[in-house]
């Protein structure tokens, strides 16, 4: 008796052989099946890297279909200084972060709102720093001014102690 007719070829060479056929044998009934079922095999090869660009009802990757959506409505920027006011406290640091929120931006200039009279001057004195650094993440140019405002605290209090029509503490030295 051969190997062959008790199927005990035991060399790697065998194993192997045996495997492809097997394979190739399930992969025709495989087919065979689809046919049956009227689902045909793809007639056309797989696309690889640097393949044209897909038709546009076919799938796409998640990250390129966002930056095609943002490209076409104009939102680039948008994204980028949403993103940029998201992580305010990674680009100017904890203790600015913790005292300063951005709060709009247009035009070019970013309005930033202190949480006292002391921090809005601290970033007045940081603008052309901050500027600096917030091109640096959105793009030269991007941001041409800073403007800050301190807290709000509101209008001024009134009541019956005080006077009517007068000018503050100088209408009483003169």
């Amino acid at each position: 008796m051969s190997a062959e007719s008790t199927g005990g070829d035991q060399s790697p060479e065998g194993a192997a052989a045996r495997g492809a056929a097997m394979a190739r044998e399930k992969l025709a009934q495989a087919k065979a099946d689809a046919v049956k079922r009227g689902q045909l095999p793809r007639s056309e090869p797989r696309r690889r890297k640097g393949a044209p660009q897909r038709d546009a009802g076919d799938p796409q990757l998640f990250g390129r279909a966002i930056r095609d959506l943002l490209a076409d409505r104009g939102w680039e920027q948008s994204a980028a200084v949403g993103g940029v006011f998201g992580r305010w406290r990674e680009i100017v640091g904890p203790e600015l972060a913790g005292h300063t929120t951005p709060e709009t931006f247009a035009d070019g200039e970013v309005v930033v709102a202190a949480d006292s009279t002391a921090w809005a001057t601290q970033v007045r004195l940081l603008a052309s720093t901050l500027v600096r650094r917030l091109n640096e993440e959105l793009g030269d140019g991007t941001v041409k001014r800073v403007k800050v405002h301190g807290p709000n605290v509101g209008p001024r209090p009134t009541g019956g102690l005080r006077v009517h029509g007068s000018q503050g503490p100088g209408d009483s030295y003169g």
